[in-house]
């Protein structure tokens, strides 16, 4: 039997896949644009406003900066391994999205084409394997520079990380229990027909909400970049779109955390109070991607305001917080939400 491919199918995958990962790139440059004018704000200042109107041209002039400056790789280090580490941090960060749904069904050229580019039944199984590789590009070009300080970061990063990923992995247990599905398009679609999935599991959401900023290395959680004790953290040593590449990999981080929290807690491009049936297919993609972003920038937000509203946490009590607080947290939440689901599956009552 000859295989037949479907090449309008292939050509679909890879302009999508273009767009995702251009409009990934795209939001990380802007929302280095946007930190630098949040905290302006917070601080009572102007923020950017030299480069274009409105400093609008802000992110090209650093972009550019960073891209002419001189590629320093240090003598004694590992050059392969230390060009590989920011090489894996960016790949895993523009990676994770492919999974993502980014809106219904658009009807083009006589084709429904899906705006997921790999809908696959296993999504957020996929997400963790991509997130927790993203550990080895800055344990990789933390080792590599042969800098007793980028090591010390990789090395905080890496316990961090993986701390982290413990609770976060046993709060979305909780929520696989109640949507019964690992296919991040199949919950939202549940949140479609019902309510979001916030309102089931709002402790669930907290512990994955905190996981995320230390994920991130985001504050109060940037232990493996703290300036007053390790100079620049794990990347120390590093200059030029070296440099950009751990950049870009921490601000992509944060856009694509914030998609993957709205989609399995606020419903993704779910519009409430809205009937789809009403409305032309197209329009409703369309409408439905605006407001996924319109989520996603709450989230972003959100990671900027607490950025320039808390102190950073002692190494200690962030390690306490994760194996003291969290794990035991997200571990009551699923027994208790195992109980209510078994409860409800069996008719019982109290």
């Amino acid at each position: 039997m000859l295989l037949v491919i479907d090449w309008l199918l292939i050509v679909e995958k890879l302009v999508l896949i273009v767009i995702v990962v251009m409009a990934s790139l795209l939001i990380a440059m802007y929302t280095t644009f946007a930190e630098r004018k949040v905290a302006a704000v917070l601080q009572d200042r102007r923020g950017p406003n030299r480069a274009g109107p409105f400093g609008i041209l802000q992110p090209v002039a650093d972009g550019l900066k960073l891209f002419f400056k001189e590629e320093i790789i240090p003598n004694f280090s590992s050059k392969f391994l230390f060009i590989l580490g920011p090489s894996l941090a960016m790949l895993t960060a523009i990676m994770t999205g492919a999974v993502v749904p980014w809106g219904n069904t658009v009807h083009l050229f006589d084709r429904d084409i899906s705006l997921q580019i790999a809908d696959v039944n296993v999504g957020i199984l996929y997400v963790f394997a991509i997130v927790s590789m993203g550990v080895y590009g800055i344990m990789i070009g933390g080792w590599a520079s042969n800098n007793k300080y980028s090591l010390m970061g990789g090395l905080r990063a890496a316990s961090q990380i993986i701390s982290y990923e413990l609770p976060m992995g046993i709060s979305l247990i909780a929520l696989l229990m109640v949507t019964g599905t690992l296919s991040l398009k199949e919950m939202v679609l549940q949140q479609q027909s019902g309510l979001w999935n916030i309102v089931y599991q709002p402790l669930g959401f907290l512990i994955f909400l905190i996981c995320a900023f230390a994920e991130c290395n985001r504050t109060p959680f940037d232990l493996a970049e703290a300036e007053n004790e390790l100079i620049g953290g794990y990347h120390t040593e590093y200059s030029s779109m070296k440099l950009g590449f751990y950049l870009f990999s921490e601000y992509i981080n944060m856009f694509v955390s914030s998609v993957i929290m709205s989609t399995l807690f606020f419903g993704g491009y779910d519009i409430p109070f809205l009937n789809e049936a009403n409305y032309d297919q197209n329009w409703m993609a369309l409408f439905g991607v605006m407001a996924l972003m319109a989520k996603v920038c709450c989230f972003i937000f959100l990671f900027m305001w607490v950025r320039w509203t808390i102190p950073r946490f002692r190494y200690d009590q962030l390690m306490n917080l994760g194996w003291r607080v969290l794990i035991p947290l997200a571990l009551a939440n699923m027994l208790v939400t195992g109980a209510l689901v078994l409860f409800k599956q069996n008719n019982w009552h109290f």
